[in-house]
């Protein structure tokens, strides 16, 4: 099986004491550093003063100093970042940097062969058993594709009945491994041999209690599964 990674769409906080700092807190202390003060700053980004000022103070709350103040003289004042500030735009940089490998939705493929059509949907004979698809209209040898956030995973004895769900493809699995993040993990599984993986939230991962050696059912739509044709080298 190989794959390939799109970015997600998760977005990326730093827990600071009580409170998470976000892209659009960094973006406004880069602003301030870059023109030289909060309103210019605020000016800059199309925010209100009072409300980047607020930001500023709560951040400042839970972090400790980050914009350091001046007035008056030959330069006419203005504020600039502390130190304290730069260690936390590096922290929440390295924060994202590793958020965006684990959040990159992964597409499973799955080599195999059409053994069925019925218009745009058929089954794929593939290597941990028959897969419904969207196939193309010509071809035996494909490859299926799964995104991993399109997989659905459930216990083996909560899994809805095949009638009671629109998730026609279903595959009793093993938990191989699970990589957390702070909102999302990737689940790493090995349906009979084959590897998977699946993009899940926190909350699913403590509600099923994923960690490996567990078994659960993956689940995913055929409309979701696309079939594309292998061409040999």
């Amino acid at each position: 099986m190989g794959s390939d990674e799109v970015r997600g769409a998760v977005e990326t906080r730093l827990a600071v004491g009580d409170l998470s700092v976000t892209a659009r807190d960094v973006e406004l202390l880069r602003a301030i550093a870059e023109h030289g003060s909060i309103h210019a700053a605020a000016s800059a980004l199309e925010r209100s003063y009072a409300h980047a000022q607020r930001r500023v103070v709560e951040l400042e709350e839970a972090a400790g100093p980050l914009v350091e103040r001046t007035r008056g003289g030959s330069g006419g004042g203005g504020s600039t970042l502390t130190e304290n500030a730069r260690e936390l735009l590096a922290r929440f940089e390295r924060l994202r940097t590793a958020a965006d490998g684990l959040t990159a939705v992964v597409e499973n493929v799955l080599p195999g062969r059409v053994v069925e059509r019925d218009g745009e949907l058929g089954v794929v004979d593939c290597p941990p058993g028959r897969v419904r698809a969207l196939v193309p209209a010509e071809g035996e040898a494909v490859e299926a594709t799964i995104r991993s956030d399109a997989i659905t995973l459930s216990p083996p004895d909560g899994a809805p009945a095949p009638g009671e769900t629109s998730a026609r493809n279903r595959f009793p699995a093993t938990v191989e491994a699970v990589e957390r993040g702070e909102a999302v993990a990737r689940v790493r599984l090995a349906v009979d041999g084959t590897p998977l993986v699946a993009l899940v939230t926190r909350t699913s991962v403590e509600r099923l209690g994923l960690e490996p050696g567990r078994e659960v059912v993956a689940s995913f739509k055929a409309t979701a599964t696309r079939a594309t044709p292998t061409h040999p080298d």
